[in-house]
């Protein structure tokens, strides 16, 4: 089985949730890390083990990311690392997969199944203190998944008039991961 591992530069989780009853609120992590074993003969027999640091979150409002990063939300003092792990895929296509695997955030642990789609690979320059010393097989995927938050002890919230709420208990999340083969 091949090592792939996640290329932070170009690895990001992002996630969405309901505002004020109106609109969206979204973030993202970067300098996302992990590992794939992955051969694209037998997706099947992939695995993936990613770790996310949980203060690199960022939502583009300086305030509103302390709050989300406080103990309100995912208590990142606390609970330093999100992580995903999983392990053999759900072929549901040409392209596509299904990894049934475990998320954690602030310490609780629930299943959660991603919908993968990869996006193919290809050789390209590998760039380090100006010279190129590629070629590398980089290949791309994107995977999105639903969670709700108070599963994960996520459940800060105001209450708005007629029974609205400040923040939906639905977090959508999407990854776009460029993976490096390993030689």
């Amino acid at each position: 089985m091949a090592k792939w591992v996640f290329e932070p530069g170009h690895t990001a989780a992002e996630f969405r949730s309901r505002h004020m009853m109106v609109t969206w609120v979204r973030g993202a992590f970067k300098d996302v890390h992990g590992t794939l074993d992955f051969d694209p003969e037998n997706p099947r027999a992939a695995s993936v083990e990613v770790t996310i640091d949980a203060d690199r979150l960022w939502s583009g409002d300086p305030q509103r990311d302390e709050h989300l990063k406080s103990a309100d939300f995912i208590d990142a003092a606390n609970h330093p690392k999100i992580t995903f792990r999983a392990t053999g895929a759900e072929l549901r296509g040409a392209d596509e997969a299904c990894f049934r695997g475990e998320l954690t955030i602030r310490g609780v642990t629930k299943p959660v199944a991603l919908d993968v789609r990869y996006l193919g690979q290809w050789q390209t320059p590998w760039w380090e203190d100006g010279v190129d010393k590629g070629p590398k097989t980089r290949a791309g995927f994107v995977a999105t998944t639903r969670i709700n938050r108070h599963d994960f002890g996520v459940s800060w919230n105001g209450v708005l008039d007629r029974g609205g709420v400040i923040v939906g208990d639905e977090v959508e999340i999407t990854i776009d991961a460029e993976a490096i083969l390993q030689d």
